[in-house]
């Protein structure tokens, strides 16, 4: 016999549920109802884990190049071809775990660089490519993808903005012509403004 437990549901949504299946022309049992509906929700979850987990995605993250799991490495050195693969989250090579410049360096016995060295094919790829190539077009393709910078709009003039004053146009005084007419007793032209001197004021 199958033990059973009381779960409290509230009343709108027995109510609900009820309704729900009147229109799907089921039972309308309660108890039958509630059971059908957890086993439902249990379906739905089982089926959505496996899919979770497929959308992790694992592999190796080198600098900005993300090499994922399945991944084929090889480098030549010597005439001697090596290959290493990606398993989890690592480059595995004859069962040790290195890293790139590490895996280039192996059998060299020398510094390598492991950008040119290493050729590499991920899952999906049809031929292998240098590291330094895959980086930059990752390069290139992560500059394509972010959006240009807009240039700043030029400020716009105050509305109220006065204008500089005009300096003040330059007035010449018109300077009066001089008499030039010989005065009385007088044998040279006159250069005075006046007829009369001073001298003549003075003793009047």
């Amino acid at each position: 016999m199958k033990s059973t437990v009381s779960v409290k549901v509230p009343t709108h949504t027995l109510l609900d549920l009820i309704e729900q299946a009147g229109v799907n022309g089921e039972s309308q049992d309660p108890p039958a109802m509630v059971l059908k509906a957890v086993e439902f929700w249990l379906a739905a979850q089982q089926k959505r884990a496996p899919a979770a987990e497929a959308a992790e995605v694992r592999g190796y993250q080198w600098k900005s190049l993300f090499l994922p799991e399945g991944t084929l490495i090889h480098c030549t050195i010597h005439g001697e071809r090596y290959s290493a693969i990606v398993e989890g989250d690592a480059i595995v090579h004859q069962g040790r775990e290195l890293s790139p410049n590490q895996f280039a360096a192996l059998h060299a016995e020398s510094v390598r660089n492991a950008w040119n060295d290493l050729y590499i094919r991920r899952p999906g790829d049809k031929f292998y490519k240098t590291a330094s190539r895959l980086r930059r077009e990752q390069a290139a393709a992560d500059q394509a993808a972010r959006p240009s910078p807009e240039a700043p709009p030029a400020p716009a003039s105050p509305a109220h903005a006065v204008a500089a004053p005009c300096p003040p146009a330059q007035t010449t005084q018109a300077t009066p012509s001089r008499d030039a007419m010989p005065g009385q007793g007088w044998t040279q032209p006159e250069r005075r403004k006046f007829r009369f001197r001073l001298e003549d004021v003075a003793f009047e």
